[in-house]
């Protein structure tokens, strides 16, 4: 049976406080495994403002409600408003991993990670990652055990850090996509990871399937993706049999986005996938020859900026 690897980031403190609780639930009526990916620092959604002169972000704005799916008060938070404690929502994140949910690291602080991180050195790099480990071991009272990178953004020293933290398995990158949201390659999956001459061991699991905010109100084939179709165009991504990596966000999937994110987990079930965690997916691939690939960037369609992406 074919795998869809449902990879939940969490980037705000409304997401970690309201949709969480909701996906726990939706995923509970069908019976599908995900691994939840928490961010655990300070909510400084607010200073993501800054990016409004990099390409293409008015473009993603304005197709993706923004402020529609994050609220307003989210996108004060570190500008006109304090940054609240992310990691304070002790009750929320401990009831996922009560529930059964495998629970990992997205990231310390999302904004300043994906801003910040590809520039940076190891002292930065290690700072950012241990705090948000200890934090993580502190709410949870285990070593995590996956991660799954802000943005898909990373440098050289946290790749090293990851094997450091002894995790064997992450998410830290994209595949290459086609306009229509198609795998460039049907070589594309499970990987490890070779930075410089050293080959990692924790092997990484890149997201094959474009997100729900790079697909929403772009023209494909000249129809316009939108609320009503946009999930029978995923479904044609997956109609043909293999496994992928579905990443969603708990502030939008979790909240207005839920009934797409209900048809999806529906038609899965449908073509016959099996919707589970990251976990589960290392165990089916664990002792696989897996191919050996090198750090690369890329610029994925409907999304700003370059992405650690696997290409060739």
């Amino acid at each position: 049976m074919p795998s869809i690897v449902l990879k939940i980031d969490v980037d705000t403190f409304r997401g970690t406080r309201e949709g969480v609780p909701n996906l726990v639930r939706l995923l509970k009526r069908h019976d599908a495994g995900a691994t939840f990916l928490f961010s655990l620092g300070k909510d400084h959604t607010g200073w993501a403002l800054r990016r409004a002169f990099r390409p293409g972000f008015f473009q993603k704005v304005s197709r993706t409600s923004v402020v529609e799916h994050y609220g307003f008060k989210t996108l004060m938070y570190g500008v006109l408003l304090p940054a609240p404690d992310i990691g304070s929502c002790v009750t929320e994140m401990q009831a996922v991993r009560d529930a059964g949910f495998e629970c990992g690291i997205h990231t310390w602080d999302h904004v300043v990670w994906q801003d910040n991180v590809r520039q940076r050195d190891a002292a930065w790099t290690q700072n950012q990652m241990q705090q948000a480990h200890a934090r993580f071991r502190q709410i949870f009272g285990f070593a995590p055990k996956t991660h799954g990178a802000a943005g898909w953004q990373m440098n050289p020293h946290a790749f090293a850090q990851l094997d450091q933290f002894g995790m064997a398995y992450a998410s830290d990158g994209r595949a290459m996509l086609n306009e229509d949201g198609s795998l460039a390659s049907d070589d594309f999956g499970p990987y490890r990871l070779q930075v410089g001459s050293q080959v990692m061991n924790c092997l990484q699991m890149p997201t094959t399937l474009p997100t729900l905010d790079e697909l929403l109100g772009r023209s494909i084939n000249g129809v316009e993706l939108t609320l009503a179709n946009i999930a029978s165009h995923i479904l044609t991504l997956t109609a043909k049999p293999r496994d992928h990596v579905f990443t969603l966000h708990a502030e939008l999937e979790g909240q207005k986005l839920a009934p797409i994110f209900e048809q999806l987990l529906t038609g899965w079930s449908k073509q016959g996938y099996d919707c589970i965690s990251m976990a589960d997916y290392y165990q089916l691939i664990k002792d696989s020859e897996l191919p050996v690939r090198t750090l690369s960037w890329a610029c994925l369609p409907g999304r700003s900026g370059e992405l650690v992406a696997l290409t060739a």
